[in-house]
């Protein structure tokens, strides 16, 4: 089975107007048999989206449109593709309540779920930590120091494997170095080994998946996939089921360096 449990669709204000039909015929010429659309959820009730153009998670009115024509898409596909509606869930400190509320409203309509970090909170504010790495460079001088952005951000991913967000919580954590998406541009060697294992352990008993992540690999400032391949195998050790992702924004990243990352299966 090639399987690609990451992608994003049309309905992503951040990404391209490239409609899931393209998805969907690219992923059955290029062999695969199961994909996953994982759209950006709408952010929780009451958080203000800190990025530029707040285009972060899909707007509430496009979420059941979103998943209405996702049902639509698996019927008429059924026989050539297994097609899974989902969402990347955002987990945002500070915010458990209201995203178990939302989780608990839209989980029965979902196959597969994500959920991932990409919001730090600080002195009460919140930064997006991917945005840039000119925004990320000033969150780590507003925090004191590179080691210390990543800290804080591996806390809040092993908040969100451990906090309470209802019978519906997404059961796969998405990209757990994405704090790796700007190393080149700091340049800074950060000994984060220690943190990424006890992720990787704190996962496994709390039987998670791992969203192998190729997208890092294409970004300019990583050029390795979130997390690196020793921990990919780290993982495999540790018995936690390993889910490919490619990320896919637009139709010409989907499945980026799947052979690379799996080149056996």
């Amino acid at each position: 089975m090639k399987r690609d449990a990451h992608i994003h669709s049309p309905f992503c204000p951040h990404g391209t107007t490239d409609d899931f039909e393209k998805y969907i015929k690219k992923s059955i010429n290029l062999g695969f048999t199961d994909i996953t659309f994982t759209e950006h959820a709408p952010l929780p009730n009451g958080f203000t989206d800190p990025t530029p153009m707040q285009d972060s998670g899909m707007v509430i009115g496009d979420l059941y449109p979103y998943i209405e024509k996702l049902k639509e898409l698996k019927k008429q596909y059924a026989s050539e593709i297994r097609i899974r509606i989902g969402l990347e869930v955002d987990f945002i400190t500070g915010y458990e309540r209201q995203t178990r509320d939302f989780l608990n409203e839209i989980g029965p309509q979902l196959d597969d779920a994500i959920l991932s970090v990409h919001f730090l909170k600080h002195n009460n504010t919140y930064t997006c930590i991917d945005y840039s790495s000119e925004k990320f460079l000033e969150f780590a001088e507003a925090v004191g120091t590179v080691k210390a952005v990543y800290s804080l951000y591996y806390e809040t991913v092993k908040e969100s494997i451990s906090s309470d967000l209802g019978p519906y919580k997404p059961k796969r954590i998405g990209h757990p170095t994405l704090v790796h998406k700007f190393q080149l541009a700091h340049q800074q060697k950060i000994d984060d080994h220690k943190q990424i294992e006890e992720i990787l352990q704190l996962m496994a008993l709390n039987d998670y998946s791992l969203d192998v992540n190729g997208a890092g690999l294409s970004k300019k400032d990583c050029k390795e996939p979130y997390p690196p391949l020793q921990y990919v195998k780290l993982a495999e050790a540790l018995m936690i089921p390993l889910v490919f992702g490619s990320d896919a924004h637009q139709v010409t990243d989907l499945h980026q360096h799947y052979d690379k990352i799996f080149p056996l299966r």
